[in-house]
């Protein structure tokens, strides 16, 4: 089932020339298999995302991975443009992306568990630098070793229906993890699925990720990180800035060493450290 080490690279990266020109309106790298006009250097697509006002062109594109980590592996294109991502498009792109999430998330369910994640930057582990995200499919008689929701601790901000939060035992120096407010409620039964999130909770979302990610790159311009959302129990986004590495205690114990208190980075993403 799980393809050789390569799987781990979404195509075939002859080192990127990052030649890119700003053209029609967006960033393009000529050898870039995820900019538009280079749709045959990808997997024939399973989904687009249309762009109403010329039927040619897309906003979102789904292909399938060239490399699966599993049987079903598929690679979002967040847009087509080269250099911007989730923090500089605007939100309706943002929200365009979150309901590509969603459909896919639907369309793929029945065959499995649905893992959704990113990779941005060199040191989360791309390998192709325009933005995207993966969506794998795990059977299910696989248990995933996924984190629990964790209690809502120092808050960062709030919607009319999600929280984002720095959970008291963050793992990684300054995480955020953004849940549904109604799963904290005592009494709640997990099992609010990312495929069921509403478009007014889509909206929302959008407006979170980008805010928190607009704060992390002001407080570190060269971020790199790793966002996933929890494909059991009830959902997640967990955004994990890459601000340090694993080194021996913490390979050699499974044992994670946080330097930053979650207060602390809550107060810092709020704008008050």
């Amino acid at each position: 089932m799980v393809a050789p080490r390569r799987a781990f690279r979404p195509f075939d990266s002859k080192k990127e020339k990052e030649k890119v020109i700003f053209r029609q309106g967006y960033f393009f790298a000529a050898d870039c298999p995820f900019c538009p006009g280079n749709e045959k250097m990808t997997p024939p697509e399973v989904f687009r995302w249309k762009n109403n006002h010329s039927a040619s062109e897309w906003l979102v594109r789904v292909v399938p991975n060239k490399y699966p980590i599993t049987d079903i592996h598929e690679v979002i294109i967040h847009s087509p443009d080269h250099k911007k991502d989730i923090v500089n498009l605007a939100k309706e792109q943002v929200e365009i992306l979150l309901r590509v999430f969603r459909e896919r998330s639907r369309s793929l369910s029945k065959n499995g568990q649905v893992l959704i994640f990113n990779n941005q930057g060199m040191a989360a582990g791309p390998s192709l630098s325009h933005p995207h995200s993966q969506i794998v499919v795990i059977p299910k008689q696989i248990k995933l070793d996924v984190l629990s929701l964790e209690p809502m601790e120092n808050v960062v901000f709030k919607t009319k229906s999600l929280v984002a939060y720095c959970p008291e035992f963050s793992q990684w120096p300054y995480e955020v993890w953004i849940a549904k407010k109604e799963c904290f409620r005592p009494g709640h039964e997990p099992g609010c699925l990312f495929q069921t999130i509403s478009g007014s909770d889509i909206r929302e979302l959008a407006g979170l990720i980008q805010k928190i990610l607009g704060r992390l790159f002001k407080l570190f311009p060269q971020l790199a990180y790793n966002f996933y959302i929890s494909p059991v129990g009830c959902w997640y986004l967990r955004i994990i800035p890459r601000l340090t590495e694993r080194a021996g205690f913490e390979l050699g114990t499974g044992l994670h060493v946080n330097v930053v208190e979650p207060k602390e980075a809550a107060e810092a993403l709020r704008g008050k450290a």
